[in-house]
């Protein structure tokens, strides 16, 4: 069983497991799109990726598909780390900006612009289907096609599929058939309405987030100042309780 350092926490995880794998045991929240524990992993969405290593040989690995090994140091959310998702989900949304699953990840995460030109696609090639499909109702009638700005996801050959059979369970794993809220006829390319505006502010001061709320998209902000200055406030405040009791303690004395 290796021994890994997941976000602080000494861990000896079961030899196979993944980092997500760890992290979810752990119950540390890490956002996925493309993967679903009845199919295989596929690193495609690139939103779960974590930060392994320290120093100049530390580097962005997508956690769904990295297994643990001995040693290793995990941080699931460093400035690096978040930065990368906010910038995957503003990448995602301009492929697909009428996804209400894509639209509620940017509200939770704080993604407030999308700076890319939106496609108004229906499809943001996550895969789910065509694994879907394949894995667990054992057809395998759809599956990618072509290659760069030509990729899709159909048929053998765009004619109907003889082993079809009409389950729809490619409709029920994809993110793109859930549509957001206003409809499918909203021309804002991102809604908005569900922003959380309680997003981390630790990571103005500290490299990664202090605590699994940030992850969890339930972060109150609860870092107003500066470490250095709190304790510095904190000091002043004792000696000016202890001065009012009469004793005239100063900073000096103590």
């Amino acid at each position: 069983m290796p021994n890994i350092t997941l976000d602080g926490n000494h861990f000896n995880a079961p030899d196979g497991w993944t980092i997500l794998e760890t992290a979810r045991f752990l119950g540390i929240e890490i956002p996925t799109l493309c993967y679903d524990e009845g199919l295989s992993s596929w690193g495609g969405c690139r939103l779960c990726i974590v930060e392994i290593g320290e120093g100049e040989k530390a580097k962005i690995v997508t956690s769904c598909t990295y297994p643990v090994e001995e040693g290793l140091i995990i941080r699931t959310a460093t400035k690096r780390v978040v930065e990368s998702r906010k910038m995957i989900i503003e990448l995602l949304i301009a492929q697909c900006p009428t996804s209400k699953t894509l639209q509620d990840l940017a509200s939770k995460f704080g993604v407030q612009k999308v700076r890319f030109e939106p496609k108004w696609e229906d499809c943001i090639y996550c895969g789910l289907c065509v694994r879907m499909c394949s894995e667990q109702m054992m057809a395998g009638a759809i599956g990618f096609a072509f290659r760069g700005d030509k990729l899709k996801i159909t048929t053998p050959f765009d004619e109907k599929s003889e082993i079809c059979r009409r389950c729809g369970g490619c409709m029920y794993i994809c993110p793109a058939c859930s549509q957001r809220c206003p409809g499918s006829d909203e021309t804002k390319v991102l809604c908005g309405s569900c922003y959380n505006s309680l997003q981390p502010s630790c990571l103005d001061i500290y490299d990664n987030y202090m605590c699994y709320e940030g992850l969890a998209g339930d972060c109150g902000t609860c870092l107003r100042e500066k470490p250095e200055q709190k304790n510095i406030d904190t000091e002043k405040n004792k000696v000016s309780e202890k001065g009012k009791g009469g004793k005239g303690v100063s900073i000096k004395n103590k």
